[in-house]
């Protein structure tokens, strides 16, 4: 199991000699080393052999680098943005199921069903986290005399069936007397919040970045970085090797760090630490029910 990395951000010197695994210097490595060779090898040509000399050699490259930048900035703005809204959707998770279980505490007086309400809450909410990675951890998951693990564990969209079970067991309730339709109205916005919560989640899982605007990014960042030397090594030199591997480092590590947060669901370091808000939402059920 992977968790969300910890950390300290106001501790500079540690930060920028650390190299995590998630850091992008690991992912590019062989990239930047062969961008080196690539560099190095032009730059010989072209100040030994070739001999080019052209006016303001690097005119074009700045105005293509500005462009470049801005849509980079665009790219990690809009990654950024899926991820933030990730954090909140689970962030009203946390809420609604505190509400929910705040007012069925409250109304319910049976033992028995304090408890079932407890365990689906809580299934809802790790079937929702197991749903988005598409995983099932059967271990994370509690029956009850309704709520059979060997009919959920077919089941296509899991949290459907707890909600299912949640709505169903409400409504015998009130069948059985022991809920009025008052009580059915309290409950119904955080019930329905739930189903509009894993709705939205789905929604930033299944819909990318459009992939034509994903692939023309990474074909300009390598048309970019593999032309620098052609334009650089008359104006730079053997210099022109070192720019162009921080040039791609940096272009490359944006671009890779948008692909990793644009989907913050899932296990890597970056990514939302869902594991950790389940288990919290697990034991705050167990401190209201109680």
């Amino acid at each position: 199991m992977r968790y969300m990395v910890t950390y300290n951000p106001k501790d500079w010197f540690k930060l920028i000699i650390q190299f995590h695994k998630s850091d992008t210097f690991r992912q590019l490595f062989f990239s930047l080393i062969s961008i080196g060779v690539y560099a190095g090898i032009v730059v010989y040509l072209e100040l030994h052999f070739f001999h080019l000399n052209t006016k303001n050699p690097t005119v074009m490259h700045s105005i293509l680098g500005f462009v470049l930048s801005m849509l980079l900035v665009f790219r990690t703005n809009t990654a950024y943005d899926r991820w933030y809204e990730g954090r909140k959707m689970w962030g009203g998770f946390v809420n609604n199921s505190r509400n929910l279980s705040l007012k069925l505490s409250a109304i319910i007086n049976y033992k028995s069903d304090r408890e079932e309400f407890k365990t689906l809450i809580s299934n809802y909410l790790f079937s929702v986290k197991n749903h988005l990675r598409e995983t099932y951890v059967q271990t994370e998951f509690q029956e009850t005399k309704t709520f059979l693990l060997t009919e959920f564990a077919d089941a296509k969209h899991k949290p459907n069936i707890v909600a299912k079970h949640l709505y169903k067991k409400i409504f015998t309730l009130h069948q059985n007397k022991d809920l009025t339709a008052e009580h059915i109205i309290i409950l119904n916005d955080e019930l329905k919040s739930l189903t509009d919560t894993c709705g939205a989640c789905e929604r930033i899982k299944n819909t990318p970045i459009p992939y034509s605007y994903n692939i023309f990014l990474k074909k300009m960042i390598f048309l970019y970085c593999i032309s620098l030397p052609i334009f650089f090594a008359s104006e730079f030199g053997y210099l022109t090797i070192a720019i162009t591997v921080i040039v791609l480092y940096v272009f490359a590590s944006i671009e890779l760090i948008a692909e990793e947060i644009e989907d913050p669901f899932g296990m890597d370091e970056n990514d939302l630490p869902l594991d950790d808000i389940c288990n919290r939402i697990k034991n705050n059920l167990n401190e209201i029910f109680n």
